[in-house]
């Protein structure tokens, strides 16, 4: 008997601690709400969501007007009048009541102008922080992750540096009189984010800041690069063509952010390319522009994992960079760069290595969440296997 309750203990012991090794790593999971528009088995839910592999999850996104109110940018996808999609989604702390579930204001299409017009404006800036409680509590999140893309760019202006840091500090002060959380996404390369952010301000007030540590190549080099490769190519020494995961996590670092607080992006989709020809596949090779659209994602220049795993099993040759650690996969002219379950458990031990807060998978709806080449969810998976293992 006393054996018995020898063994209990120990199975119970080992489930807490394996519980726990996952519950000190932040998981953020980032979901786009427009991937409910995907055809057929490209559609993707908040019920297709399993939040208990997810610390965390986003839904983007939510835009701003500028007169400081939320904008919420697809009315009958979110609001209860239509699918409900917020509702949908904070009802998944139902199937795991420890997840944290969150917004995504901003975004890439919604660009920089808005935010550094609401920002840049005392009145209108208090406004907004008023608006975003109200909004918080109305829908039911736990918090906000704030995407702007970027300050001092794309129609912003060099007060934005400052002017993001005080807005940051604004929203702290409310959000810590309601228990809300507060993140944010940034662009994680040095002639990106120098430009942007200072650095050990925004640690101040944040709980984690996510880095896109991806999307760091794209067709406007004019060659067919690894987007996350996770380190560099060591073939050129132009540090913004050889720019790399490693690369910028260091910047953030040596810049002021602390470990705890940094999590890395890890892409659930490939960036594609058509090649000026199809007998030089290697990266670096010219390109004549974007890969053709995939049949769930529809976007040039784009593949979601899953669409990649389908054209991999319909014969496109793979093979993986030893130096940048990635693989990609190629057929006649068209051409992608990725992530797959390797090179995901790869960047995951190298965030432990670091010490750094967690990672995140952008976006979930990309991966193969219905497992029809394997298991489901194959990446989201390998991320909660490597902080598993010690």
């Amino acid at each position: 008997m006393r054996q018995i309750l020898r063994v209990g203990f120990l199975i119970t012991f080992l489930a807490y601690a394996v519980t726990s090794i996952v519950a000190d790593n932040k998981i953020i999971c980032y979901y786009g709400s427009w991937a409910t528009y995907r055809p057929g088995i490209g559609q993707f839910n908040p019920t297709d969501i399993d939040p208990k592999l997810c610390t965390h999850i986003v839904y983007t996104f939510v835009g701003i007007y500028t007169d400081g109110r939320v904008y919420v940018l697809d009315s009958w996808n979110d609001l209860p009048s239509g699918k409900n999609g917020f509702g949908k989604f904070t009802s998944l702390r139902q199937l795991n009541p420890n997840v944290t579930v969150l917004v995504g204001m901003g975004g890439w299409n919604e660009g920089s102008y808005k935010y550094s017009q609401v920002a840049g404006n005392p009145a209108v800036r208090a406004k907004f922080v008023q608006n975003m409680v109200a909004f918080l509590k109305m829908y039911n999140f736990d918090g906000l992750d704030l995407d702007w893309s970027f300050p001092n760019q794309r129609g912003g202006v060099v007060a934005d540096r400052e002017n993001y840091i005080t807005l940051l500090k604004e929203l702290r002060q409310e959000f810590d009189k309601n228990g809300y959380n507060l993140s944010v996404t940034v662009s994680a390369p040095e002639y990106s984010a120098s430009a942007s952010y200072i650095i050990p301000e925004i640690i101040k007030y944040v709980d984690y800041i996510s880095l896109m540590t991806y999307d760091l190549h794209g067709t406007w080099e004019k060659v067919a690069l690894l987007h996350s490769g996770l380190y560099g190519s060591g073939k050129d020494t132009d540090i913004r063509v050889d720019t790399n995961v490693d690369m910028c996590v260091k910047y953030w670092l040596t810049e002021g952010a602390s470990v705890d607080k940094i999590i890395l992006g890890i892409p659930g989709h490939g960036r594609s390319f058509t090649l000026s020809n199809s007998t030089n596949n290697q990266p670096g090779a010219p390109i004549l522009g974007v890969g053709n659209p995939g049949p769930y994602s529809q976007e040039g220049g784009i593949l979601a994992y899953n669409e990649i795993c389908e054209f991999i099993k319909l014969g496109w040759t793979v093979e993986r960079d030893s130096k940048q650690r990635v693989p990609y996969a190629y057929q006649n002219n068209q051409w992608v760069g990725y992530d797959d379950v390797t090179s995901v458990e790869e960047k995951v031990n190298y965030a432990k290595s670091k010490g750094l807060a967690g990672v995140m998978l952008w976006g979930i709806e990309n991966d193969d969440f219905r497992g029809l080449y394997g298991e489901k969810y194959p990446l989201l998976n390998a991320i909660n296997k490597a902080y598993k293992e010690n």
